[in-house]
């Protein structure tokens, strides 16, 4: 369509013309929708949302959170004082008074059983921390560093050569008792577990295109390593460090069990069960109450670790 009056009669263009300039007219260039590809906070909300799916996972979550609240609370839970002997309640069987029993020294069983849940839990707790990042930074070191790989790999194979119960009596031994003794005699047991699935991480995250392209624009290995390589590796360090928790649980209560632990003054499930083990005949009560306890905590700590692995671990997905 020609608008009459905006040109002179003899310029006045043809349909033609018109038609030719409106195809050689550039189109109006729409500016690119910018679409952010979804952060870390949501891959981590669409895991949770798949852990509660799980009811395995909800089971374990209340059985652990149960024992874990009631030794927290044991101040307000618990009526007597661990160590509070009555030489008249000696080896009472449970009762209205005495939920679980009593010893042979007369103390609550009850109060016993979650007081030493504290330490246990603190114990399982501090080793599991302190060989997360030990191990953390071995594996880093051994899986970016080819020329440490070969050093720290050895050493952590020469650790895992011995059995884990071994190794721990052997290090209580010269270490001495203590709960600090125990917590850095655990670590040292399961640091190389967590070294090793770091470095198979991090062997296979170098070499991706995004740590390629942090080298090209001169990034410090240190960067990369904390700030590229190592958030890829923190699912299955969660995982991991769920077992290791339960572990160390477990090795408390053996070497405390064994002698070689916490002091026998202090209570843990360990000492109670190694207390009750010569009346186990008589006063069964003095070792399934512990017993229970150290089943129901590692049992609850399986769950939520396998739990835990099928909603981070996208090939457990079909993803």
């Amino acid at each position: 369509m020609v608008l009459r009056g905006l040109y002179p009669a003899n310029e006045r263009p043809s349909a033609v013309d018109e038609t030719k300039r409106a195809l050689t007219k550039p189109a109006a260039t729409q500016p690119p929708s910018r679409v952010r590809p979804p952060g870390a906070h949501v891959h981590w909300q669409r895991a949770w949302r798949r852990l509660w799916k799980r009811r395995v996972v909800t089971v374990g979550f209340l059985v652990f959170g149960t024992v874990a609240a009631a030794s927290l609370l044991a101040p307000w839970v618990a009526w007597f004082p661990p160590d509070a002997m009555s030489p008249i309640d000696r080896i009472a069987p449970p009762n209205t008074l005495y939920w679980m029993g009593t010893d042979v020294y007369g103390r609550d069983i009850f109060s016993r059983v979650l007081w030493g849940g504290r330490l246990s839990y603190l114990i399982g707790a501090g080793a599991a921390g302190t060989a997360m990042l030990v191990g953390t930074v071995v594996g880093l070191l051994a899986g970016y560093h080819q020329r440490l790989d070969n050093l720290l790999m050895r050493v952590m194979d020469g650790v895992m050569a011995f059995p884990p119960i071994v190794l721990a009596i052997t290090m209580m031994a010269g270490l001495g008792q203590g709960a600090t003794n125990v917590v850095i005699t655990l670590a040292a047991v399961y640091t190389p577990r967590v070294a090793r699935l770091v470095r198979s991480s991090v062997l296979l995250l170098r070499e991706e295109p995004f740590v390629e392209a942090a080298r090209a624009i001169g990034l410090p290995d240190s960067s990369i390593i904390f700030r590229h390589i190592l958030p890829n590796c923190v699912s299955p360090l969660i995982v991991q460090g769920t077992f290791i928790f339960a572990y160390s649980v477990l090795g408390e209560a053996a070497l405390s069990f064994l002698g070689v632990g916490v002091p026998p003054f202090i209570p843990t499930w360990g000492i109670i069960l190694s207390e009750g083990r010569l009346y186990a005949t008589i006063a069964p009560w003095m070792t399934i109450s512990p017993g229970l306890a150290i089943f129901f905590t590692v049992l609850g700590m399986n769950l939520i670790g396998d739990g835990l692995r099928d909603a981070l671990d996208p090939r457990l997905r079909g993803l």
